[in-house]
């Protein structure tokens, strides 16, 4: 079987969404970050599935890699991560509060908020978003495809215009190097 017809035009449709992001909303979104890391905020990230694996390593990289060498660090949470708690909540309220109960326990006003989604119609991350807002907290969408809910009511938005689920991971995962690259060195 052939497969470099297929392999390139991935990789065509790739290298366009690449060069289709925003430089300034990424910026928008990296100094809401750092103002955050400067004034002690906590920084709450989230998303389903290979969102999830990405919110997971956008916290790995803010946390350890970036904030190694500072003396004031970034205080990132994946909240997809502890899968207990999401257990718990998706078996007695249900999956759609996975992300929101916890921000209830833990984020203040002035706190941030990450949602990760392809579509940016994640119920669960839709319905963390809501409650960070209502409570003061600012919001940040990290999107895909038309950018859905989330595109309309963050505050901020990274959305990665391309109507395919693994091109828009691959990116928002790009995006999450770019950062750490640029406020590393």
């Amino acid at each position: 079987m052939n497969y470099i017809a297929k392999l390139q035009a991935y990789l065509d449709l790739e290298i366009e969404a690449i060069r289709s992001i925003n430089l300034a909303s990424v910026e928008e979104v990296m100094n809401v970050l750092e103002k955050a890391r400067i004034n002690g905020q906590k920084i709450f990230i989230c998303g389903n599935g290979g969102s999830a694996a990405t919110a997971s390593h956008y916290c790995c990289d803010f946390n350890k890699g970036i904030s190694e060498k500072g003396e004031k660090r970034y205080n990132f949470e994946c909240l997809s991560d502890n899968v207990p708690t999401m257990m718990a909540v998706a078996n007695d309220i249900g999956y759609d509060e996975v992300f929101r109960f916890p921000l209830k326990n833990k984020m203040n006003p002035g706190d941030i908020f990450i949602g990760v989604s392809g579509s940016g119609n994640s119920k669960n991350v839709v319905n963390a978003m809501k409650y960070a807002k209502s409570i003061g907290g600012t919001t940040i969408g990290i999107v895909g495809f038309s950018g859905g809910v989330m595109k309309e009511i963050a505050d901020y938005n990274i959305h990665i215009n391309v109507n395919n689920m693994q091109i828009s991971e691959d990116v928002h995962m790009i995006i999450d190097h770019l950062m750490m690259y640029v406020l590393d060195h």
